[in-house]
This record gives C-alpha cells, structure tokens and sequence, in this order.
C-alpha cells in the first residue's frame, strides 16, 4: 500500500449503503463498478483523490472479490477489468487467475482495449504472461504482444537513432528543414503541380504533419529553455546558417548543410513508420474489431472479420466530409441574402479570393453557433475577448494569402525549374525584390509587425479603421505558445498539447512563425472547431455553451410544432437522483427526451472507443433515470399540460435520444438508448439534406454566389412529402434517411 491510505473502503461502504437502502446486491455492485468508472469519488473531505488512489482503493476493495466469474463478462465489469490493465499501481493476481481460467476471452478483449500492447515495463505485462498456462487463448495473446513489443522497439530504435542527427537543432531551426522536405513532398501535391520523385512513396497531408507535430514535441522537450525565446536576430542567424545557403549558395557564405536535409528526410520517413506502427497496427490491435492478427511463427498478419465495421468507420469520414459541404452551402445562401452580396469586398484584384474566404468563415460561424453553441464573442487564453466571426475571417484570410502569395506562387516556379531549392530561391528572391516581403518556406515576424498586419481584416462597420486590440486578440486566439508548452512537457506535466492546425501561430519567445505549407491548405471549420472545444473545453463560456445548444435546438423544434420543457429537474426519489434534463419535446403523441453531449472532432478509433465508453455509456445511464422520470412526470397534469399533452388519454410513445455533436457511434445503442448526431437533426428538422448532396456542383469546381442558381427545387426533395409529423421524424432519424444519396460524397472542400 502507498502513504496514502484512506480509513475505509469507500467502495465497500458504498455497497453496503446501498443494500442497506434495499438494493439487491447485483445492483449494488453494478452501481459502484459505475462509479469507479465515471471516476468518483473525486474527493476526500477537501483533497481531491488521484486516479491512482482510486485505482488502489477500487481493486482492494471486498465488493471487487465478491463479483461473481460470470458477471464480468458484463460490460460495465469488463470496462473496469480494462481499467485494471491500463494501471500500474495494484495487483489482484487472485481475481486474474479467476478470470483466466473462466473468462480467457473477456481479459483477451481488456488487454486489447488497455493499450497494454505498448506497456511492456507495466507490471501487468508480466502479470498476464504469469497465468498464460492456465488458458490457451491467453498464451497466444502473450505471443502476440511479445511480436508487437519487438516491432515497436526496433521502430523507436531506428527513430531515436536518427534523431540523434538533428539533435544539434533549435526548435526553430528544426523547423526551416521541416518546411524545406514540405515544399519538396507536400506542396506539390497539395496544390496540384509537378511532384519531383515520382516514383517515391510520401505520406498523406495529415501522416506529414503528424510526424512533423511528433519531431516537435521531441525537440521542445529535450532542447534548452533558451531556444524557446527566439528574437528576430537568432532566426536571421539561423537562417543565415541553415536556409540561406540552400537557397542563395555562395562560395563566401556558410555551406549548405545538405547533410540535415538528408538527415531531416530520414527522420521523417522514421517517424512516419513508427507512426504508421502505432495507428495501423497497435491501435488496429486495441480497437478495430473489424480485423484480427493471426500470428505465423514470429510474424503476423492482419485478416478482416467484419467488414461492414470497416465500412461504418468509412461511411462516418464521408459524413463529415459532406457536413463540410453542408455547411458552405448554408453559408453561399447567407452570404447570398447579406448586403455583402454583389459589392467588391477589399481590392478589385482580390475580390473573387475574399468572397471566398468571406463564405468560408460564414460556414464556420454558422456550424459553431448552430451546432457548438458559440457566442459571438470567445475568450483567448490571455482572457481577451475575441469577435468570432472576425477571428474566423481573419485564419481564411491567412490561408488564402499563403496560398495565393506562397504555393501558387513556388508552383509556378517549379514547374519552369523542376527543382525545389530552386523554386525556392526564385520564391523568396522575388518577394525581396518586391519591398522585402517574406517569401521564405517559413515565415516569422514579432508581435507588433504581426498586429499590424491582421489590423486590415478586423474593419467592420462599428469598428472603419480596424481595431489594435482585437488584432492582438484575435493573433492570441490562433497562437500556441510554444515556450509554455515546452516547460510544460519538460517538467513532466501533462495536458493537452496543440495540433499544427488547430493554432498555426507558433510563439517563440518574441518571434511568431507561421508554415504556409500547413495554413494554406488546412482544414479552418475543424481547426476552429478543435481549438475551442478540445483545446478550450475548459473555458469559462464552455458551460453557457452547451446552454445556448440546449436552447437553440428547442427552438428549432418549436418551429416544427413540438411543445418543449427545457433545463426541467426532475424531483428525486427515495433511490435516485435522476439529475437535470436537458429538453423533453413532445408532438403527435411522441415525447422525445434528449441528452445532449458537447464535444469536438476526432481522428482515431482510440478516441472513438473512449468516447463511447465514457461519455456515450454514461448518458445511456443518465438517460435510464431521466426517461423514467419523465414517465413517472407525465401523470402529473401541470406536467402534461406544460407538453400540450391531454393528461393521459393518449397513448405516448416515449423515447430517449443521446444527442451529440460527434459522429462517432452514430445509431448505436447505449443502455438500450439510440444515439444521433446533432447535425443529423438538425439537418432533419429543416429539411434540407439535399444540401448534402452537393446540388450545385462545388465538388465540379463551382463556387461563390453563382453557383445556388443551379440548385434543383429543394421541395421536390423533402423528407417530408406528405408534411411533417412527429412519427415521420422518429422514422428519418433512426433510418438514417438523412444521409441517403450521400454515400458517393468525398467532399476536399477546405
């Protein structure tokens, strides 16, 4: 036991209050295993309890020993057991044996889903191998991970070895030589020009700047403090030492160091393979039921069992693609009624490229209020406040200009020069000749050059000659403070640590630096999306947040002709507190009762899994209770009558939804309840999924204000031919009817 020790079991207290009240003792014990799950207790008077403290106090704990074999087949018993492998701290080799022996296939699926594949030092690797001869699925599962164990550390082997070529690098240099390989691997490709190697194999956008993202976490945790506050005349010198004489060789200055590239290209193609390990192999291993490894001596390969999951994961990344599209139309129909519609917006020239970004941040705007409940105003972690709208213009606008001034640009120069170093010379020798603009792979200015030049795009009609202050919030909002973030990690804390997209300002001390090659091609909707809620979830606003999306979707469903209880508590019983619920619809003799989860976009089946064990599986428990409070509610007539209900004569049909702003999981069942997207309704309230199916032609090359007149006529489309009722509602929801039509959709739309 550790120092730590609390006077008694609370887990085993909790049981006994709970047979004590007169709960049987199977649901007792289903009800603390919830609890360990959901994390409580969180405190001990006033000192907040550690997960490990948990940990040890939970797996000590009688009520744990006294589950009997069979249930722990049962989820809510065998997430716990996950838990129990995702530990270091404890050991219950009693109950492990137990279970070995009765339910080999129950701690197989644990150790899949605890990530134990890539914790080999944990003590319950060894553990595992301790009872692999009492089953014989477990000493095949013991093989297995020891074929994993091998190919992780000959991949990080490889990796740290050329690592160790760069180690001579700051941050900042680090970062000349990733944009130089982006500019010679990832722009061509991204903006559709001659790519040199052909015959090579690259990684994707994303795998790119994965490994990129990964580099920098490396180097922001092992180089020294003081190459994280980078003046402008450390970059000159850096530049000076490591990209001028790549792309202005002289016989007088320092010599190209083509050794890094070559160096920087071998760790790169090293990061993407360990990478690929982790996401394809390791991660597939832990949470993709769609496949299994079948292992051939000391090799393994990879056979698919269900298919249909695969393609359910497939049909999920079209949705969001389409959701994309969704949204810009919105956006082109909002712009097409605003008075900005048929006026030149900034110079003539860059009229047609503005308009566009213009639309692009209307679509955010839209898809942040309507789904994520944003206000027109968010808070940047110095704690000004920052107009959205104007924020979001202002990262369109930055996309654009790279895009434009940068990889169109260097394009166009490889094309006539087929040569990287080249096309970059001829890039930054023309942006210098053009009133020394920065033309370079990387760009870099200090916080008052950067203010003044965003000050432009903060010109609204209450504000005509821009504004300083919200120039310089709007630059905090995007910006991640690298110096922080490397103390942080080296300090050993943890937190969440920002994508390149997700705040593409990256603060070096003084110096401010931006990659076109990673703004001019981003996703800006997810970028925003990602920076205030997982990045910002802790904000002030994020509760009013989740408010105004409680609030918002009532509405929508008043228009439709619901009556509507919001925020209603119900009161509690002599066994439970069934906790507020968030809105309860009712119309044609069908009551909706909602959960709504506010969260943010996701990228790999890990999270997908977390997600739906955690904040999925806990509003199917939350929903138990809340729909059977409404049920007990609806005999009250105040109650009813608040719902248009006419006291009980009709019969009801009641059901709960898991309303929630993700995609993953969408139609499955948790606790026996159907989980939606809130897009999905949203969409099916309005009636407007045609809009999903690129109508108009973008995806053909179509844009701007022209484009809606091509539209077909959206009534000949409606989900609703026969008018709109409750019953039909239920019927396009849970049918998916949404999304008919739209499996085609692979929507690039950025």
């Amino acid at each position: 036991m550790s120092g730590f020790e609390m006077p008694f079991n609370v887990y085993d207290a909790a049981f006994e209050r709970m047979q004590a009240s007169g709960r049987a003792p199977e649901d007792a014990q289903r009800l603390v295993f919830e609890d360990y799950l959901d994390g409580k207790p969180r405190l001990r008077g006033k000192k907040k309890i550690s997960k490990a403290e948990r940990d040890e106090t939970f797996w000590s704990s009688a009520v744990v020993c006294a589950v009997p074999t069979e249930r722990w087949a049962a989820e809510p018993f065998t997430l716990a057991l996950v838990r129990y492998f995702s530990q270091d701290r404890v050991a219950n080799i009693p109950l492990l044996s137990r279970l070995a022996q009765s339910l080999p296939d129950t701690v197989c699926y644990a150790v899949r889903r605890s990530g134990l594949v890539l914790r080999s030092t944990s003590p319950r690797f060894a553990e595992l191998a301790g009872v692999a001869e009492l089953a014989p699925e477990i000493a095949e599962l013991c093989r297995v991970l020891e074929i994993f164990e091998a190919a992780h550390q000959l991949r990080i082997a490889e990796l740290e070895k050329s690592r160790a070529r760069l180690s001579e690098l700051t941050p900042f240099e680090l970062l000349i030589y990733a944009s130089l390989h982006a500019f010679h691997t990832l722009v061509p490709r991204s903006v559709g020009t001659t790519t040199l190697d052909e015959g090579d194999e690259y990684p994707s956008d994303q795998e790119f700047w994965d490994a990129v993202t990964d580099l920098v976490r490396w180097k922001l945790a092992t180089a020294p403090e003081h190459t994280l506050r980078v003046s402008e005349t450390d970059a000159a010198r850096s530049i000076g030492k490591h990209l001028s004489p790549l792309i202005f060789p002289s016989s007088s200055g320092s010599q190209p160091r083509h050794d890094i590239v070559e160096a920087f290209a071998l760790v790169m193609a090293d990061q993407v393979e360990l990478n690929g390990f982790l996401s394809r192999s390791a991660e597939a291993f832990c949470y993709d039921d769609a496949i299994r490894f079948v292992r051939h001596d000391y090799r393994l390969e990879i056979e698919q069992i269900n298919p249909d999951l695969r393609a359910a994961w497939s049909r999920d990344g079209r949705k969001l693609d389409c959701l994309h599209l969704y949204w810009l139309y919105r956006a082109m129909d909002t712009f097409a009624s605003s008075e900005k519609a048929g006026k030149i917006i900034g110079r003539p020239e860059n009229h047609e490229a503005n308009q566009s970004a213009y639309i692009a941040a209307m679509r955010t705007h839209l898809r942040l209020t309507e789904v994520y409940g944003v206000d027109e105003t968010v808070t940047a972690d110095t704690g000004e406040q920052v107009h959205l709208f104007t924020a979001l213009l202002s990262l369109e606008l930055m996309s654009a200009f790279f895009q434009r001034d940068f990889l169109l640009v260097f394009a166009g120069h490889l094309e006539d020069s087929r040569n990287t170093l080249a096309a970059l010379s001829r890039l930054a020798f023309f942006g210098l000749a053009d009133g020394l603009q920065n033309r370079f792979p990387l760009t870099w200015s200090d916080r008052s050059e950067k203010i003044a030049k965003i000050l432009g795009w903060t010109v609204r009609d209450d504000c005509p000659n821009g504004s300083l202050q919200m120039a310089a919030a709007i630059l905090d909002f995007w910006t991640s403070d690298w110096g922080q973030l490397g103390k942080r990690m080296r300090e050993g804390g943890g937190g969440l640590q920002p994508e390149l997209f997700e705040r593409p300002v990256l603060k070096l001390g003084s110096l401010l630096v931006q990659l076109p090659w990673v703004v001019g091609v981003q996703n800006n909707s997810s970028a925003a999306i990602n920076n205030l809620r997982r990045l910002g979830a802790r904000r002030d606003e994020a509760r009013q947040e989740t408010q105004r999306i409680e609030e918002r979707l009532g509405q929508l469903f008043e228009s439709r002709g619901f009556r509507i209880v919001l925020n209603w508590t119900p009161p509690p019983t002599d066994s439970e507190v069934p906790g507020e619920v968030d809105l309860v619809c009712a119309r044609d003799g069908v009551v909706l009762v909602l959960e709504l989860k506010s969260t943010y976009l996701r990228r790999s089946s890990r999270d997908a899994w977390l997600h739906s064990t955690t904040t999925l599986r806990k509003a199917g428990i939350q929903l138990r209770r809340k729909v059977a409070a409404v049920q007990r509610a609806l005999t009250d007539i105040q109650f009813s009558e608040m719902l248009a209900l006419n006291g009980g004569e009709e019969e009801l049909c009641i059901q709960g939804w898991i309303v929630d702003t993700s995609i993953e999981c969408d139609h499955q069942r948790f606790e026996g309840f159907f989980k939606v997207s809130l897009e999905e309704v949203l969409i099916a309230l309005r009636d407007d999924s045609y809009l999903l199916q690129d109508p108009a032609g973008l995806l053909r090359g179509k844009f701007g204000e022209s484009a809606l007149a091509d539209m077909e006529d959206p009534v000949s489309k409606s989900l609703y031919p026969e008018g709109f009722s409750a019953p039909r509602f239920v019927e396009v929801i849970e049918r998916a009817e949404v999304w008919k039509g739209v499996d085609g959709c692979w929507a690039t739309v950025s």
